[in-house]
């Protein structure tokens, strides 16, 4: 089974105030030297079978009508090849 992801970003010139908060929380928890902070989505999607350049137009399509917002986001998708958990990801 494949993974496609796809990562969903505040266009550059949109306010992202959560980014804002998070970069104001980061000093006063001793972390330094992050100078921006952006924040956006990620959505993993499981693919039966294999990813074809079909499959990631219709990915593309679902990233452009439902998992983003085109106005104020921008979209990446990409193929994931190991789908085994992250370190510090839940199993």
């Amino acid at each position: 089974m494949a993974r496609v992801v796809v990562d969903v970003m505040p266009k550059p010139e949109i306010l992202d105030p959560q980014g804002k908060a998070v970069l104001g929380a980061l000093p006063r928890l001793g972390f330094s030297g992050v100078t921006d902070v952006r924040q956006g989505k990620r959505f993993e999607l499981e693919i039966a079978g294999e990813v074809t350049a079909e499959v990631l137009a219709e990915v593309e399509k679902m990233a452009e009508t439902l998992l983003s917002n085109p106005v104020i986001e921008n979209f990446a998708v990409h193929v994931e090849d190991d789908v085994t958990p992250a370190a510090g990801s839940p199993a």
